[in-house]
């Protein structure tokens, strides 16, 4: 234990696992925001809280699993139809399934904002609040396993030899790195909830960006299933860092957006229009 607090290059995994898993666990905030808002205002808190410590249970399970998940690499079937291979896992059926579930539920959503159906009002609370932590948990489980394969990629599993952590240090370090990020999470996941409720384009943004994020699932999932079209077509995964990246660049658009739209009563004066100006003062403007 003490040779892992002194040893530089475990904080160095330690914070950059840690980041690593609050952008992993963005696509999670988004639609627990979605899911939570369409509950009474006081159940959403509570819907968070559970979705966010089911996140964190997920994946400390897996991580005491880790030989049952790593196990399920193992090829369940094996499909040769000519002009289609596939050697299927347990990895690409979570994955896949997970994909398709997102990808349902995003364009469902997507649907539902613009259609303005109406919500059951006689539905009881109780109920929609269980159907929200049933969804959220549900998916909860693909999140974690797609985060728990990440992180085991950036940590050695091996024996402490140059910059390794041994099984039980890169354990700990997962640990403490998932533990973290969602208690930043939880402290945040209030403000995201409102700013994504409060503002119709986000949740639009937000919806469009689990759409990508979904067929990012299901070309993940096939290519750990090494889906093959023909003779030497095999789907590839799609790069994470492209994805967020468009993520992230998308909100900063929208957040300068939502910035000109509160300021839209303000007139704006273009520079070097002195013709215009002239008319204006004059009162002799037309068309």
């Amino acid at each position: 234990m003490m040779e892992l607090i002194s040893n530089p290059n475990a904080w160095i995994a330690l914070v950059t696992l840690t980041f690593l898993e609050i952008i992993l666990g963005i696509d999670n905030i988004v639609f627990l925001s979605i899911v939570s808002g369409k509950l009474p205002e006081k159940e959403q808190p509570k819907a968070r809280r559970i979705g966010l410590t089911l996140a964190m249970a997920f994946r400390i399970i897996l991580l005491f699993g880790i030989t049952w998940v790593l196990s399920l690499q193992k090829t369940l079937l094996s499909l040769n139809w000519g002009f289609f291979e596939a050697q299927i896992t347990g990895q690409s059926i979570i994955i896949f399934g997970g994909g398709l579930f997102l990808l349902y539920k995003s364009v469902s959503e997507i649907h539902h904002k613009m259609e303005g159906e109406e919500e059951n009002s006689d539905a009881k609370s109780a109920s929609k609040l269980t159907t929200a932590i049933f969804q959220i948990a549900l998916l909860n489980i693909v999140f974690s396993f797609d985060s728990i394969l990440t992180a085991i990629g950036m940590i050695s599993m091996k024996t402490p030899v140059e910059g390794g952590f041994g099984f039980e240090g890169a354990i700990l370090i997962m640990i403490l790195s998932i533990v973290i990020s969602i208690g930043i999470m939880m402290i945040f996941a209030g403000t995201v909830s409102k700013l994504v409720n409060e503002h119709p384009t986000i949740q639009i943004l937000g919806l469009s960006f689990l759409i990508l994020i979904g067929v990012m699932l299901i070309a993940e999932g096939s290519h750990l299933a090494h889906f093959r079209f023909g003779n030497d077509t095999e789907v590839s995964s799609i790069p994470k860092g492209y994805l967020y990246f468009s993520i992230f660049f998308s909100l900063f658009v929208e957040f300068l957006n939502i910035k000109m739209r509160k300021n839209s009563n303000k007139p704006v004066k273009l520079k070097n229009n002195t013709i215009l100006d002239e008319k204006l003062k004059d009162g002799n403007l037309t068309d």
